[in-house]
């Protein structure tokens, strides 16, 4: 059976990564039949009803996921192919209360051209009462129109369909991650649908442990956190951790939202200086790395690299001032290639067979010179 995801027309870059990789988490055998980023209806084929609720269940970009009961160019073409292609299925529903609606992307109706276009699918012999609130069952008429259609003087659609709602989304979770709403926050915290978004992509689960390298406020361990994964962190800078008290820090957020069971824990250390072991422990690896534009690219050391390794102390003190609380290492300049370089080869040194990693950067540098999409031996690239 063919199936329409109804998608929100946002983000379309990530639309189709987001969906492939949820199949790949349900272990859900997903072909695609037709899908294009200027249209928010995406038509799947999946094994079955089940697979096709649970294929959209947790998804962000996706609204709804519908069973398709037949297309066509025109009403007279759906009516036709509705018809031919669900007639067997309308014995199902013939008693059960619904209600029927239209979306209409890129165009609009009235309200008497909307009661028009139901009345005309009165062939379906439905005789369940109708529920604008709580029906049991709710059909959908999908028209999509050719982008600025009213001033372009087109009067009728370029594709229609009709479909059976089965299951929505957890899209209206982004309100409850909202970062306004959120306790503890910095410039650079990443938006609360985009971190849901990746954490999806990356695979996060119950029973997986999950890493990012430059924590921040917590944005992506809150959003692997939230789909049960067990999050941890680490940051060059201890205070975007530590926060500015008990109630506005990194851990607090994850109070704010009941994920404490879910936060791992948290340390201050750089890629290149990581207490980490050596081992294949991750099963997803998730982060923002600093582009250099509101953040330097820094790490552990001194700038200059003859300079010896001597502990200093400083005057009446009998501790080294690198054991003291409160002690800031020195840093050095870093590249930001060299650091993609590193991030490719740490992920290759500890993920888990199949494990992912997911990180942001930019397609070009402040000169607009386009920067290439690094690659690594051990890593083969699932989407872009």
């Amino acid at each position: 059976m063919e199936y329409i995801i109804r998608f929100t027309h946002i983000h379309e870059t990530f639309r189709q990564a987001e969906i492939e990789a949820l199949a790949v988490l349900e272990g859900i055998d997903l072909e695609i039949s037709s899908y294009s980023a200027s249209s928010p209806f995406c038509f799947v084929k999946v094994p079955s009803e089940e697979a096709a609720i649970k294929l959209v269940k947790r998804s962000i970009l996706a609204k709804a996921i519908y069973e398709v009961w037949g297309s066509g160019s025109t009403y007279e073409d759906l009516h036709d192919n509705v018809r031919r292609a669900s007639q067997h299925l309308w014995p199902k529903y013939q008693n059960c209360s619904f209600k029927f609606c239209i979306d209409s992307f890129q165009g609009s109706r009235s309200i008497t051209e909307q009661r028009k276009l139901i009345d005309s699918f009165r062939f379906l012999g439905f005789a369940g009462p109708i529920k604008m609130k709580g029906a049991e069952q709710e059909f959908c008429i999908f028209e999509e129109w050719l982008f600025e259609s009213a001033a372009l003087g087109v009067r009728t659609p370029r594709s229609i369909h009709l479909g059976r709602f089965l299951g929505g989304s957890e899209r209206d979770v982004i309100l409850k991650y909202d970062l306004k709403k959120r306790n503890y926050i910095s410039t650079t915290s990443m938006d609360a649908e985009l971190a849901l978004i990746t954490a999806n992509i990356t695979l996060a689960a119950p029973g997986k442990l999950f890493y990012d390298p430059f924590v921040g406020t917590g944005s992506f361990p809150i959003a692997c956190a939230h789909f049960g994964a067990l999050a941890f962190g680490s940051d060059i800078d201890g205070r975007s951790i530590r926060g500015k008290g008990a109630k506005t820090n990194l851990l607090a957020n994850f109070a704010q939202y009941n994920l404490k069971n879910q936060f791992g824990d948290t340390f201050v250390a750089d890629l290149t200086n990581t207490p980490v072991r050596v081992a294949r422990i991750f099963d997803g690896i998730i982060c923002d790395p600093p582009y250099g534009v509101r953040e330097g690219l820094k790490v552990l050391g001194n700038r200059d690299p003859n300079k010896p390794k001597e502990p200093v102390y400083k005057e009446g003190q009998d501790l080294p001032h690198h054991l003291q609380e409160g002690y800031i290492p020195p840093k050095k300049p870093y590249s930001f290639l060299t650091m993609l370089d590193d991030i490719l080869d740490f992920a290759a040194l500890s993920l888990v067979d199949n494990g992912r990693l997911s990180f942001w950067m930019p397609t070009a540098n402040d000169k607009d010179q386009e920067i290439q999409v690094p690659a690594h031996p051990a890593l083969q690239m699932t989407s872009l």
